[in-house]
This record gives C-alpha cells, sequence and structure tokens, in this order.
C-alpha cells in the first residue's frame, strides 16, 4: 500500500563562518582546536611535498601541517561562506561546491576534512569526488562529530550542528565509495563548558577519557585511502546545483516612440 505521506528530506545547514571563526578565536575553541590537532599528528603520515586541500573549515589545521607540503588550498562550501587564508599572504582559499571541486583527476595527494561531511547534502556524492580528485594512494582524513559524544549534543559550538557519526556509520560510508579505512584517532573528551575550573581540568578529561571511555569522544578521526583494485562505473553526472550571480544584471525598460 502506498503512503500518501510527502516524502521529507533532512538537509544539513552549514555552520556560518562568522560562527566558524569565533568559537576558534574562543578559550574553548582553542582548546578544541589543540585536542584535534594532536589526535591529528598520531595518524598524520608525513608526505613531503605533498598537495594538501582542507574541505570545510579546516584553516586552524591547515597552518599547523602546510609546513611540508608542495601547495595547500582551503576549499570552503558555498553554504558556509569564506575567509582569506592564509592571512597576509596571496589567497588560497576558494568558494566551491563540494560534489563538483575545481580539480583535475587524480590531483592531489591529501585531502582534510572537517566541519564538512556532517554538513554534506550527499555524503556520498562528496565521497565520490573526493575520490576522483585524489592521486592513487592519496589519503583522506576526517573529522566528525561522535553521535556518541556530549559535544554532538550541545549547540553552542559548531560541532553540535550537522549529522554526527558512529564509528561503523563512518567507516560503511567509506567503503561504499571506494575508500579503505584505516588509522583512527579520538579527541575531545573534556566537557564543552566554557567554566574556566572545567578548561583548566581538559588535559585530565582528555587523558583519562582516551583510556576508560574511548567511544564517548567528542570527535571521531579516520584517515582512509582511495582504492583502486575495485572498478567505478563511469558515468557522466548533471550538476543539481543552479548557480545564480549575486549581482545579476537587469535590462533596462525603454519606451519605444510611436
Amino acid at each position: 500500500m502506498k503512503s500518501n505521506r510527502p516524502l521529507i528530506t533532512f538537509i544539513a545547514m552549514h555552520a556560518d563562518i562568522v560562527d566558524l571563526r569565533q568559537f576558534y578565536h574562543s578559550d574553548l575553541g582553542r582548546f578544541a582546536e589543540q585536542s584535534i590537532a594532536m589526535a591529528l599528528a598520531s595518524l598524520w603520515v608525513r608526505l613531503p611535498q605533498e598537495r594538501l586541500v582542507g574541505l570545510g573549515y579546516a584553516v586552524p589545521f591547515l597552518d599547523r601541517f602546510q609546513a611540508d607540503t608542495e601547495r595547500t588550498f582551503a576549499f570552503m562550501p558555498a553554504g558556509q561562506g569564506a575567509v582569506n587564508w592564509p592571512m597576509g599572504s596571496l589567497s588560497s582559499t576558494t568558494l566551491i561546491f563540494d560534489e563538483e571541486l575545481p580539480l583535475p583527476d587524480s590531483s592531489i595527494d591529501r585531502v582534510l576534512m572537517v566541519h564538512s561531511l556532517e554538513f554534506a547534502e550527499s555524503p556520498r556524492e562528496t565521497l565520490k569526488e573526493l575520490w576522483r580528485v585524489l592521486a592513487p594512494g592519496g589519503r583522506l582524513v576526517i573529522v566528525v562529530p561522535n553521535r556518541r559524544g556530549v559535544w554532538a549534543r550541545m549547540e553552542h559550538t559548531p560541532f553540535g550542528s550537522g549529522r554526527p557519526y558512529s564509528r561503523g556509520q563512518l567507516t560503511h560510508l567509506l567503503r561504499e565509495t571506494n575508500f579503505t579505512p584505516g588509522a583512527t584517532a579520538e579527541a575531545l573528551f573534556f566537557p564543552p563548558s566554557k567554566l574556566r575550573t572545567i578548561l583548566r581540568l581538559r588535559r585530565a578529561f582528555e587523558r583519562i577519557g582516551r583510556t576508560l571511555w574511548p567511544a564517548f569522544s567528542g570527535v571521531i578521526i579516520v584517515e582512509a585511502q582511495k582504492r583502486l583494485y575495485q572498478g567505478l562505473p563511469v558515468a557522466a553526472r548533471a550538476s543539481r546545483r543552479v548557480f545564480v550571480p549575486v549581482l545579476a544584471p537587469h535590462g533596462v525598460p525603454t519606451t519605444r516612440n510611436r
């Protein structure tokens, strides 16, 4: 029997660029950045002269990892907005639609996704596009809110928006899109509180949390590699986006002499 109820599609709204910048300039945001950066460093294999892309809002971490790269780009979704990066230098920021990246096939060595996958309109299409632009053996590093963690339940941080993931869901999604999941890490075991007392104890929370409750971390970090031994069906994908200029020209009305 067919149901007459309308089909409801959940679309995660991107975090706004202003809110993201404000968060990472706050005390809580700086401590969150330190926790995530430490977890990233534990699985970040050094690739000299690599071509690195940060997708979403990854600039706090690109600052830490760009030193060994040949070139680094900050790709920011149109729904989020963009800021100039790096500061005081020629901009390496590009405003993009994450299912149609302005890159040739197999042109990037590593992609770092932060504040990205949880907001993707179609996560599978986004990952397929990343598979396309990654070089053979290229690496994908994803940071996503953990659906079991406290951070995903609090809306005063960017990790409380979008779709949180479990480790199993993320692994399944990666395998579906021809990636091989590899090393994993966790971060943000301290509560997302602005109280100075809690923030002073953050290192103890992080240390104890990794030992006693790793499943309840604030974020999950997974590294995956582009899988090559399984063929992919080739099909032309039509864009699902209609781009409209911000300043659209309008014709000037004229009157004709009779």
